[in-house]
């Protein structure tokens, strides 16, 4: 009994991060909506918007290789994972022993990796383009949050995630200067790894600003609706991933029971709608960048990561 109810806590989380990243998506366009005195689409439109997906027809071009075909799906997939082993309301699920940093890197660089492959495919200039600004700024997104994750394992002595929360909500962390930093660089890098303004527009589609919708460009029907879940479930595992190491405040034990999975859960209910206000207001406030000055942006973030290291290796109290 007790290993069936670990597979359904565990279930329970798969589900709940799948479900949850449409809303968190819509929340956060009805948000910008409301800040800019417009009505805005309903909360449930990003729901509505995948279900039409599905019923339509694929198209595809007539040189679209296999790899075209498959790889909105192996997007979805893993990412879908890496959200889904991060701690959420409970930690010490299962499977946590995989949540590990490194390992849900790994897994979001093979996502981009399939992705960039599709954008160059069919051979579209748009394809190309996405796929060379989608590298340009993986080389500097990767090194960041690298050096951000040596950061933490250097501070709990882990990379495992349930590990470096239990280590946050102890008194021995105290103030260090050296998290704060991590924390603006994993804030920076997330806001570019899931194109989001300064770095990209999500809600365009021109040639001179694309960076995401410039590798989807050529799909539609289901193959779309993969790939457009897919980021929204990127966009809730970046703030899962804030909220679990910086704010693991409610987060369940292993086995801690009913009431306390549900105040786990309320929880986190309200770290996602703070991080999505947050992004919101953010986004309304702040005016996209020229995609030259992107490496600027992201190589800010390198030497905070950096200097977080750095300053653990003078003094471990830093």
């Amino acid at each position: 009994m007790v290993v069936i109810s670990a597979l359904l806590t565990q279930a329970f989380q798969m589900a709940l991060v799948v479900l949850l990243a449409p809303l968190l998506s819509g929340f956060i366009r009805k948000l910008k909506a409301r800040l800019l005195r417009r009505q805005g689409a309903s909360l449930i439109q990003p729901y509505r918007d995948l279900l039409r997906l599905l019923r339509k027809d694929v198209v595809l071009a007539e040189n679209a290789s296999w790899l075209f075909r498959v790889a909105p799906y192996l997007i979805f997939a893993v990412t879908w994972v890496a959200a889904a082993i991060i701690p959420t309301f409970a930690t010490g699920l299962i499977f946590s022993w995989t949540a590990d940093l490194i390992a849900i890197i790994a897994l979001l660089g093979s996502a981009r990796f399939f992705l960039a492959l599709a954008g160059m495919d069919v051979g579209t200039s748009f394809g190309g383009l996405g796929s060379s600004r989608e590298m340009m700024i993986a080389t500097l997104a990767e090194p960041s949050m690298l050096l951000v994750i040596f950061t933490l394992a250097l501070v709990a002595g882990s990379t495992q995630l349930s590990t470096i929360a239990a280590f946050m909500t102890s008194p021995e962390v105290g103030l260090r200067v050296s998290l704060g930093i991590a924390l603006i660089a994993l804030i920076m890098v997330a806001i570019a790894e899931n194109a989001r303004i300064p770095v990209d527009n999500p809600a365009t589609h021109l040639e001179l600003t694309m960076v995401h919708e410039a590798m989807v460009l050529e799909y539609s029907g289901r193959h779309l609706a993969m790939i457009e879940l897919a980021a929204s479930l990127k966009l809730l595992l970046y703030i899962s991933l804030i909220a679990c190491i910086f704010v693991p405040w409610k987060l369940a034990a292993l086995a801690a029971g009913p009431a306390a999975y549900a105040v786990g859960m309320f929880a986190y209910l309200a770290k996602l709608a703070v991080g999505g206000a947050l992004l919101a207001l953010f986004e309304t406030a702040t005016a996209k960048m020229r995609i030259f000055r992107v490496p600027e942006f992201l190589g800010a973030a390198l030497m905070l990561g950096l200097l977080a290291t750095l300053l653990l290796f003078v003094s471990r109290s830093l």
